[in-house]
């Protein structure tokens, strides 16, 4: 009997333990060196991450795990401890291993209350590759193979800790600072790359796909861009032109010139925007006012490249809007602290007053070369901002002077008015086609990303913020990019031949409404034969007017003496 009653407990104590080490093999991630495991961390739990059958060449280990923005924890312990784990979007920590070990144990924690979802990767290092972060004296960890990000509208600063050369298992690692000869650390080397992700795409599977690319050192420098190379006596920091919305993963390579070694740092990755806002957030970049702001200057623009010659009145406006938006707007960025939609408004109504007073200096004083040399700065403006677009624009002599920037940019600006003394018409309709066509451009950024419309967007930037100049300016270009460059030059060349063709027999500009007037007046004064002539001025007419309506009226009868 009492064999019938144990048998029940014994299955049942059974059970309990076949449930326990199901659960301990439910919250244990099995890592090979190498190869991305997706991992998934529920709430208020500890996932432990095993990497087993480490060969004995290898000196030491980094474990990634990436997630899109929302935090996780990886830590050395089981219970998180502070110079002991790391929480961010982005974390890594570096293992050296001791002599005969073939196994180690890391840990993976949600400490915000929210499940996580991210990649991981185990990637192993021989004694010879330099050690990324060992050198650390700035962030909290000993050895920190971290790369640490941060960003704002205008700039992304990434900063990292100096390496230290590689060393055998056991043994003591070499002295980072004692002295700077060839033979320490100081002969590092440290490549700095970028790696874009694809254009209006936040998805999490692109963020994953493209950190598997570029997680390791051969990796990133197949499918990554080199930016900058540091040497140890540089400061261990970077700065980048900010991209809303534009996934980007940066990276640093540690070389060892002398064993011809490299090791990576961890890879870290911004949309420079946020997720988490439901205002200005990653998924609602675009306000309202912006997108009819933009509308509204890319239809003008529209009509610009195609008709701005002929209706020359509104070409001036568009052109004295354009100049005047953009400098009050810079006005009220570095002057006030005014929110963006007011300060967007207000320069939209400063605009429409510049516009004005170009086409009322126009009608008051017919000078036509006057308003061309504001259309053609107009042009050369563009056409600067396009120059410094390019890869010229980062060259260091640009980035590290703004005097040097200023005075190429407006050289480059003003010599372009130059060419309208010579042949005005042309230029002018040049500059409506190539100005109106990028008024398109801009329009179709407010609803689909577009790397051209940085070309305008990073003078800006430049004006905003004193800093700016350190900046890479460097931006994807992808198939869209390369569509909205077709659109340009097809619009652009469109209206300048049409244009052209249009005004051929016409003459070069229309005359000015007042001189014309005062020339009318002119001609009715001196030709008597002019039925316009007989008539009083205005003024005499109104007063005459006037009179008729005090007077009173006198009968009808005779009026001269009868005869006798």
């Amino acid at each position: 009997m009492s064999r019938w009653v144990c048998c029940p407990l014994l299955l049942l104590l059974l059970l309990l333990v076949m449930c326990e080490v199901q659960a301990q093999v439910e919250n244990r991630v099995v890592f090979l060196p190498g190869t991305f495991q997706n991992v998934s961390v529920s709430q208020n739990e500890t996932v432990q991450a095993v990497v087993s059958r480490i060969p004995p060449e290898v000196a030491f280990i980094t474990l990634q795990f990436h997630t899109q923005y929302r935090n996780a924890t990886l830590s050395y312990t089981r219970v998180p401890d502070l110079g002991l784990s790391l929480t961010a979007v982005d974390s890594g920590l570096l293992s050296p291993l001791d002599p005969g070990q073939t196994a180690l144990s890391l840990f993976l924690l949600s400490l915000d209350g929210d499940p996580v979802t991210g990649t991981g990767v185990i990637l192993p290092y021989s004694s010879a590759d330099p050690v990324p972060g060992a050198c650390n004296t700035e962030f909290n960890l000993d050895i920190d193979p971290n790369v640490y990000i941060h960003y704002n509208l205008y700039e992304t600063t990434i900063r990292f800790a100096p390496a230290n050369l590689g060393y055998e298992r056991g043994e003591d690692p070499p002295p980072c600072d004692e002295s700077t000869l060839p033979t320490t650390r100081w002969r590092l080397q440290y490549d700095v790359y970028q790696y874009f992700l694809p254009e209006n795409d936040l998805s999490e599977r692109s963020l994953f796909r493209g950190i598997q690319e570029v997680a390791e050192v051969n990796g990133m420098m197949a499918n990554g861009k080199r930016v900058m190379t540091l040497f140890s006596s540089d400061l261990s920091s970077a700065v980048f032109n900010s991209i809303p919305g534009q996934g980007v993963i940066y990276s640093v390579i540690v070389r060892d010139p002398l064993r011809n070694t490299s090791s990576s740092y961890v890879p870290v990755h911004t949309y420079a925007c946020s997720f988490a806002s439901t205002l200005d957030g990653c998924q609602t970049l675009g306000k309202i006012t912006t997108k009819v702001f933009f509308t509204i200057t890319g239809l003008a623009g529209l009509f610009v490249c195609f008709c701005g010659h002929r209706f020359f009145k509104i070409e001036l406006f568009c052109m004295g809007f354009s100049f005047a938006a953009f400098f009050s707007f810079v006005a009220f960025t570095r002057l006030t602290k005014l929110d963006y939609d007011i300060r967007l408004v207000l320069s939209a109504v400063i605009g429409v007053v510049g516009g004005v007073i170009l086409v009322m200096s126009w009608w008051r004083f017919g000078s036509v070369m006057a308003c061309i040399v504001v259309v053609g700065l107009m042009l050369g403006f563009l056409l600067a901002a396009t120059i410094l677009f390019t890869p010229l624009g980062d060259l260091d002599v640009f980035r590290h002077s703004d005097v040097v920037f200023w005075v190429t940019f407006c050289c480059i600006m003003v010599i372009v008015p130059l060419f309208f003394v010579r042949w005005p018409r042309e230029g002018n309709i040049v500059t409506c086609g190539i100005v109106g066509a990028y008024a398109v451009i801009l329009a179709i950024n407010a609803y689909i990303y577009t790397s051209l419309s940085y070309i305008a967007l990073n003078i800006l930037k430049r004006f905003l913020n004193n800093n700016f100049s350190a900046v890479f300016t460097d931006v994807p270009f992808q198939i869209i990019d390369y569509a909205m460059i077709t659109v340009w030059v097809v619009l652009g060349v469109g209206g300048i031949v049409l244009q052209l063709y249009r005004e051929r027999t016409r003459p070069f500009f229309p005359p000015s409404p007042y001189l014309m007037w005062l020339q009318e007046r002119e001609r009715r004064k001196t030709n008597v034969l002019d039925p316009s002539h007989h008539f009083p001025p205005l003024p005499n007419r109104i007063l005459a007017r006037a009179r008729q309506l005090t007077r009173r009226s006198e009968s009808a009868g005779e009026h001269t003496p009868l005869l006798l």
